[in-house]
């Protein structure tokens, strides 16, 4: 005999039968309890066998130590052990200079950035004061353009960039963490920028996160247009 979902009470048939949480659903059942988004085997969190997204997982709940002398002199003598080590620390490292940050593929990619900048801010600038007339400008005799260049610039030769695919021209911030759950989807963290966003289903968008430049399928409701 077939079982009965848990959710609509309904006879659930073999091809569509989920079994999670000690119940049997319907696969478009299996959704969290708060906000009804479609979950599956890898991304959902069980709780008092019900199952919910990570955004609306329960949190737990602290409780509130009352400040008891007993715990009013272990807070002070923390903090007390806590400004000594900083003194101790301080004064090691007193003297040494700033610590060497490590020369990593984004540090690369922001330092090549920056200079691009720079070398189309220099150039506008000459071709500005060159047709205000404001008099001539120093040039290098030499006819190499890397003479005037700014330190640490480089040439470039810029191309015009290719028309972009139709996306949406709107922005959408992150209310939530999330982490990819399979190869299609893109992790971003709360407050991350979501730009050239499609539309997939009431559920979830394709977009790409600002802050990283990975794209991939994203649930709709940890996000908010900007």
């Amino acid at each position: 005999m077939n079982p009965v979902c848990s959710r609509c009470n309904q006879i659930v048939y073999p091809t569509e039968k989920v079994n999670c949480l000690d119940k049997c659903w319907h696969k478009r059942c299996f959704s969290c309890e708060v906000c009804k988004m479609t979950l599956n085997m890898k991304n959902y969190k069980g709780f008092e066998k019900r199952p919910y997204c990570n955004a609306h997982y329960p949190k737990t709940q602290f409780t509130c130590v009352a400040d008891t002398p007993e715990n009013l002199r272990l807070k002070q003598q923390s903090k007390m052990q806590s400004q000594v080590l900083y003194r101790e620390d301080f004064e090691k490292n007193k003297g040494k200079g700033f610590s060497v940050v490590a020369d990593t593929p984004e540090l690369q990619r922001i330092k090549k950035t920056q200079d691009q900048i720079s070398n189309i801010k220099y150039h506008e600038e000459f071709e500005k004061k060159k047709m205000a007339g404001e008099g001539p400008l120093q040039q290098p005799s030499s006819p190499n353009p890397a003479a005037y260049q700014p330190a640490g610039s480089q040439n470039y030769h810029y191309e015009p960039a290719a028309a972009p695919p139709c996306y949406s021209q709107k922005r959408y911030r992150a209310v939530y963490d999330y982490a990819a759950a399979d190869e299609d989807e893109v992790s971003f963290m709360d407050g991350d920028v979501i730009v050239d966003v499609q539309q997939i289903d009431e559920g979830w968008m394709y977009g790409r996160v600002e802050r990283t430049g990975q794209q991939g399928m994203l649930p709709a409701n940890y996000v908010e247009a900007i």
